[in-house]
């Protein structure tokens, strides 16, 4: 029976991308004889723009092979592949790419149908955060995510996702520049971020850093500029002739700080004018406070009482706070499905128009399989 294939001892065929997409290559395609005509612009224009010391490289290449013609060849389209090289390597780095992917597969073994398995880093990439960081609902939780892997988990990621960590810290950066949008977040973020970094660099060979000391060392001082940019960030004075805070009746204000779930927020509003500040030192809102982010048993271990014999809910507070980690609370974060183990950004607008989980589910009534995932628990998902 005749072999009308390929043969088998081949290397198969050769594709190129083009700007219609892959096409494979046949001897004598126009198509392939103009992607090589735009490969050989791309070196020359390359090499025409390459400094001394690459000249000299390029020099020796050629001494060092002598008159054979074929080592000449090779060491020709050598030197043009490192050139392309450099010139995309440049590009990369001095490009911020982002990925907009709403969902992926958290598959944690390999399976008939898959091989491998997903890991923080390749989440952390293909997740569209990006986005999540200019929507006001999703931005805290970013910020807080970023700060627990600054904390613990930055030497496991990869390269790639090292350098996508820092283009989204860099456009969070620049989000709380223009918008003056809650830096006590960010700041505690990259003085997290600024410690972790120092104790690497001083331990250099004792653990894993992925890349060149030096590209570390240029984070580390990009993370302290931007540390005193936020430090110098001066508030706009916002002109209205409208309504405005200080308007409001003391009942409404009032409720304005029991919808507040962190105590630094409550005293930072205290601050704007003297009936906010009587608002905030209320015992009443300090204990609502105590009784919403711990339990009985611990606030009972550590009262605080006052001159007066009272209970001082507002140091109570903050001493608990050094103890037991408050509860989390979002506008907006991921979610995980249990029935399809897939991750994903959840759109609420296209949830209740067109009745969109998210995700491709499979699931009779995806809803009961959905659970919110905090920043810890997205880590928690990718230790094996």
């Amino acid at each position: 029976m005749p072999f009308l294939g390929q043969d088998w001892r081949s290397p198969g065929w050769r594709w190129v991308k083009t700007e219609d997409g892959w096409k494979r290559c046949e001897p004598f395609s126009p198509a392939l004889e103009d992607v090589n005509n735009q490969l050989k612009d791309i070196s020359h224009t390359v090499l025409a723009t390459l400094d001394t010391e690459n000249y000299i490289v390029w020099k020796s290449v050629y001494i060092i092979t002598g008159d054979d013609e074929d080592e000449a060849i090779y060491s020709t389209e050598d030197c043009e592949f490192a050139a392309k090289k450099r010139k995309k390597d440049h590009c990369m780095n001095n490009t911020q790419r982002f990925y907009r992917e709403k969902w992926i597969y958290v598959h944690k073994e390999s399976t008939r149908e898959r091989h491998g398995y997903c890991t923080l880093g390749e989440a952390f990439n293909r997740l569209d955060f990006s986005s999540a960081v200019q929507d006001i609902r999703r931005f805290n939780y970013v910020v807080k995510l970023l700060q627990l892997i600054a904390k613990s988990q930055l030497t496991s990621l990869s390269g790639a996702a090292q350098k996508n960590y820092f283009n989204i810290l860099d456009k969070i950066v620049q989000k709380v520049m223009e918008d003056q949008y809650n830096p006590r977040l960010i700041k505690d973020l990259l003085q997290d971020l600024s410690s972790t970094l120092c104790i690497l660099i001083r331990g250099v060979g004792k653990s894993v850093l992925v890349g060149n000391i030096n590209i570390w060392i240029c984070r580390l001082e990009t993370i302290l500029l931007w540390q005193q940019q936020l430090k110098n960030l001066q508030m706009n004075k916002q002109v209205n002739n409208g309504l405005t805070l200080i308007d409001l009746p003391l009942h409404t204000l009032r409720n304005i700080l029991h919808r507040l779930s962190d105590g630094w927020d409550v005293i930072t509003l205290g601050q704007v004018t003297p009936t906010l500040y009587m608002l905030s030192e209320d015992r009443q809102l300090w204990k609502k406070l105590c009784q919403y982010h711990f339990a009985e048993k611990q606030f009972c271990r550590h009262l605080v009482p006052s001159e007066e014999g009272h209970i001082d809910w507002k140091l109570m507070y903050f001493a608990l706070q050094k103890y037991y980690p408050i509860k989390e609370q979002y506008g907006d974060t991921l979610h995980f499905c249990r029935h399809c183990s897939i991750l994903f950004w959840k759109d609420y607008h296209l949830a209740l128009l067109l009745k969109d989980t998210g995700h491709p589910c499979t699931a009779s009534d995806p809803d009961t399989c959905l659970m919110p995932v905090s920043p810890q628990h997205f880590i928690d998902l990718f230790k094996f």
